[in-house]
């Protein structure tokens, strides 16, 4: 087993901090980084590690760790992992609201590690998509800021008609509306007009992506044009920055934001934990007034400093009791 990180101290929680529900996957990761590159037939010496996973949880897990009133609506098994997994996140200060599901494992994600840092993923989803909407209570949305979502929770059903429902609660309390693309291929399954509908369909007032991911959605052309699909959008570019673009009014605006460099050998939930980062500081910053430009800026800084404390904390073992 991997020694065991130092705790992460978390924000205290006032009464101005912004009150988000993230709705999707709540997984177990079963992270292999071989030291050599794999050899066909035989075993490399590396090593292998059950961590917490699953973008949605990642991302609520920052946003109590930044003091953000949080809570993480999910589905798991009724098995040993599940049971961990909902610990660990609680331990973080996130209100679970759970559904444990009968005759169904908790969603598990291979992830393999290249000696370069690339990573490759195996999902098994398992419970994670029977989520529906009848496991929602509309008390769970009220005095909302922001509903926050991974496009896995747009993509199979019944977890799809729970993202729905979840939206419909969070726009009538007033919330905003973050989505995260998470993966392309999923998403592009149906082809790059299908995906570009059904993000679009929605209106988010936030939208984050990768470069890659932008790349896969728009086809080559100018990433300006997700701004006909999100009134903000956000393309994460890793150690070269951000990218952030806005409509305000009839202006639109665009501007890069760097970051220092950090060496990881696993990135995983790196991008997750930016989004909690943008969204605690841009939610904060609505309530003070002042320049949306800079705001923007602000929240992308603050993006970066929240994926920069995931990459040198690690990820410590998940224990299963």
């Amino acid at each position: 087993m991997l020694a065991a990180m130092p705790a992460i101290p978390r924000r205290r929680r006032t009464a101005a901090a912004p009150r988000v529900v993230v709705l999707g996957d709540l997984m177990l990761d079963a992270v292999l980084v071989p030291a050599r590159p794999l050899a066909s037939g035989t075993d490399v010496p590396g090593t292998v590690a059950l961590r917490q996973g699953g973008s949605a949880a990642n991302t609520a897990r920052w946003l109590g760790r930044l003091g953000a009133g949080t809570t993480l609506i999910a589905a798991v098994g009724r098995d040993a992992a599940g049971r961990a997994l909902v610990d660990e996140l609680r331990s973080d200060g996130v209100t679970m609201r759970i559904a444990r599901i009968a005759g169904a494992r908790t969603g598990r994600i291979g992830v393999l590690v290249a000696p370069d840092g690339e990573r490759s993923f195996v999902a098994d989803r398992g419970a994670a998509d029977r989520l529906s909407a009848q496991h929602l209570e509309a008390a769970w949305f009220r005095d909302l800021d922001a509903v926050h979502l991974p496009a896995y929770s747009l993509l199979a059903e019944p977890l799809a008609g729970a993202a729905r429902r979840a939206i419909e609660l969070g726009r009538a309390s007033g919330a905003q509306l973050s989505l995260d693309l998470a993966s392309s291929g999923p998403l592009l399954a149906r082809g790059r007009r299908a995906a570009i509908d059904l993000i679009g369909g929605f209106e988010p007032d936030l939208l984050f992506a990768t470069h890659a991911e932008t790349h896969a959605l728009l086809g080559g052309q100018p990433i300006e044009r997700l701004l006909s699909i999100a009134h903000v959008a956000i393309v994460k570019r890793g150690a070269k920055g951000a990218t952030v673009l806005a409509r305000d009014g009839e202006q639109r605006l665009r501007f890069e934001v760097a970051t220092e460099h950090l060496s990881a050998t696993d990135t995983t939930g790196a991008g997750d934990a930016f989004d909690a980062g943008f969204l605690t500081t841009w939610l904060t910053q609505r309530t003070r007034g002042g320049s949306r430009a800079a705001s923007l800026q602000r929240a992308a800084l603050a993006g970066h400093r929240t994926a920069a404390r995931h990459l040198v904390a690690g990820r410590p073992e998940l224990n299963l009791g």
